[in-house]
């Protein structure tokens, strides 16, 4: 059986002298291939996840980050180009977290996903999710 695991690695670029929103994700995720994988960004909690325009990218080893998803609400998102349409995004504002769900997950999913938002006068980034196939037996670091 294949899997799919993902890890985080966390990295936040911050600009200006504004407070930044903070984005948290979980430190790992595993999946099996045709199931669905729930990613979360949570906002700290002076920046409102509701009102804010949240971004995903995916990142593949040797290629640029590519743009994935913006997500503002069910009447105002929109998927990249060539993005499928089994990926969708929501927004919990209970919890404040931000979501992006790729259902079906096939072997073309691996890659680092991360997501963004901007606020004030700079761009808080997160990323993280390197999602790593990985067979029963033998496991891939994500490096």
């Amino acid at each position: 059986m294949a899997w799919a695991t993902v890890l985080l690695m966390l990295l936040c670029h911050c600009t200006g002298s504004l407070s930044q929103p903070v984005l948290t994700q979980p430190p790992s995720l595993s999946a099996s291939l045709g199931s669905s994988a729930r990613r979360t960004c949570t906002l700290s909690r002076d920046i409102n996840v509701g009102g804010k325009n949240m971004f995903w990218y995916q990142q593949k080893p040797g290629s640029p980050p590519r743009y994935f998803l913006y997500y503002y609400s069910d009447s105002d998102k929109q998927l990249g180009p060539g993005v499928p349409s089994r990926v969708s995004g929501s927004k919990d504002t209970s919890t404040n977290t931000a979501i992006m769900l790729i259902s079906g997950l096939q072997p073309e999913d691996e890659a680092d996903y991360y997501c963004a938002t901007a606020h004030g006068s700079g761009s808080s980034f997160h990323y993280p999710q390197c999602l790593r196939q990985q067979g029963s037996e033998t496991k891939k670091p994500c490096t």
